[in-house]
């Protein structure tokens, strides 16, 4: 989501709320927004970040080497 917004329509038919919000939500998660909250809601230095990533190759790694 660099730099613009992103819309996201769902429609209602036959006046059935429920489906829509419950389409709504999936798309809103597929597209990553909560989860890119979630990762921005602190500001983490570049030395922090990439020994994360690092650690995460690692873990990954030995997962998929057992």
């Amino acid at each position: 989501m660099k730099g613009g917004k992103e819309m996201t329509k769902v429609v209602v038919s036959n006046g059935n709320i429920d489906v829509a919000l419950r389409k709504f939500k999936a798309k809103v998660a597929k597209s990553g927004v909560p989860s890119e909250l979630k990762k921005r809601k602190f500001y983490k230095k570049p030395g922090v970040v990439k020994r994360e990533q690092i650690e995460e190759a690692r873990k990954n790694a030995h997962k998929k080497h057992r």
